[in-house]
């Protein structure tokens, strides 16, 4: 199963602030830690806010409003997808993640079985297709 796992937008970072030489290390050790156990499928941080937009839908119709937000806490400052076997063994990785302070929520990605009935074998086969062509696992 595969697991994501968004750390959450705090001041610092939709302050633009980066990590030191110190917390870069601390992070790429976790990071080869992750990669050598064979969990880590991607991993990346994300700039502000400030230099983001938002697309919303209502009605079908979308309503561009650019960054920054305002609610640090429903913003996402990077992440990683990880393989996990359970998602116990994803809050373990999570839980390891080297943070003085912080949050990170764990979320399985759904995947085709979740879907049902309503992916039928032609969406199923057309969605093979595409994650194939873009060097993504089925």
């Amino acid at each position: 199963m595969r697991f994501m796992m968004m750390v959450k937008a705090d001041q610092a970072s939709e302050a633009g602030v980066l990590p030191s030489e110190e917390q870069l290390a601390e992070m790429a050790a976790f990071n080869e830690e992750m990669v050598k156990a064979g969990v880590m499928l991607s991993g990346e941080g994300l700039h502000a806010s400030s230099k983001g937009a938002r697309v919303e839908f209502y009605k079908g119709k979308p309503t561009l409003t650019r960054g920054p937000f305002t609610k640090t806490k429903d913003l996402v400052a990077g992440f990683w997808l990880i393989q996990a076997a359970s998602l116990e063994e994803a809050v373990q990785w999570a839980q390891r993640v080297p943070f003085e302070q912080g949050e990170v929520e764990v979320r399985k990605v759904l995947e085709q079985d979740d879907f049902g009935e309503a992916l039928t074998p032609e969406l199923r086969a057309a969605e093979q297709r595409m994650r194939e062509q873009v060097g993504q696992p089925g």
